[in-house]
């Protein structure tokens, strides 16, 4: 099974880059963050005659998460992140699909940094923490997907010394990402590729893509009777070059049958 993480930055602006990807590389499941739609306006008629199922979570200009699969049904687990009645972000979306439990996300970015912005990132790290260490001891096969705002190390960014005061990159930040992959996950791009430069966003500005000068910031994190099926991951980074693209590119993993 092919999944894959993609922020698309808008899926109705980009829905031609969508639809053309999900054409070319065919994933099984994917998990897609910033729709920037609201609720009744995803495309789910041209996703489903693209041949996917999808269930969605949408708020108006901002956020929004949805998991979509091709050929398989999607069992709604939950929406919204535990722990904060009063968060109307729509930044978290958890199904089962094909018996293993999908869990997309959006972490917040946390700029400008120090400020609210980033103790609402903080926040939220801690209650996805929670909640993982319960999808963790539970035994279910998990896999945790999605922009999570993190460069993990200073492999994971162009010029670091440039990062430090970065939300993205401070050490508090990159410390609870440490403590929620402590729990037992594995960050399927790094077991695979433990030196490599890998990045899965390229910013908009100064010719970033074509320079290569990147963050790492969407990950797999998976249980461990996951990461026993890992078979391979990438990214697809020349969705990039694209027209009219996002500044993410679409992030995979495949893993074997059970």
């Amino acid at each position: 099974m092919k999944i894959a993480t993609y922020n698309v930055n808008g899926v109705n602006g980009r829905l031609p880059v969508l639809l053309r990807w999900l054409e070319e590389t065919a994933p099984d499941v994917v998990c897609l963050q910033e729709l920037k739609a609201p609720q009744e306006k995803f495309p789910e008629q041209a996703v489903r005659e693209a041949g996917y199922n999808a269930i969605w979570h949408g708020q108006k200009s901002w956020n929004g998460v949805a998991i979509l699969a091709k050929n398989m049904d999607i069992q709604e687990i939950r929406r919204g992140l535990p722990g904060d009645p009063d968060d109307t972000h729509s930044r978290y979306i958890e199904a089962v699909v094909n018996k293993v439990l999908i869990c997309c996300l959006y972490l917040p970015n946390g700029n400008p940094a120090p400020g609210p912005k980033l103790e609402y990132k903080m926040r939220w790290f801690e209650r996805l923490t929670a909640h993982a260490s319960d999808l963790i001891t539970s035994g279910l096969p998990v896999v945790i997907a999605g922009d999570y705002n993190v460069m993990p190390t200073e492999l994971d960014v162009y010029k670091p010394e440039r990062w430090g005061e970065d939300a993205l990159f401070r050490p508090e930040v990159r410390q609870a990402f440490h403590n929620l992959v402590a729990q037992g996950w594995t960050d399927a791009l790094r077991k695979l590729y433990p030196d490599q430069k890998i990045y899965t966003f390229w910013d908009y500005f100064r010719n970033a893509y074509g320079r290569d000068a990147g963050l790492r910031i969407d990950h797999f994190l998976l249980s461990p009777n996951v990461d026993a099926r890992l078979k391979a991951a990438g990214v697809d980074r020349f969705v990039r070059g694209w027209e009219k693209t996002s500044d993410h590119g679409p992030v995979w993993i495949e893993i074997a049958d059970e």
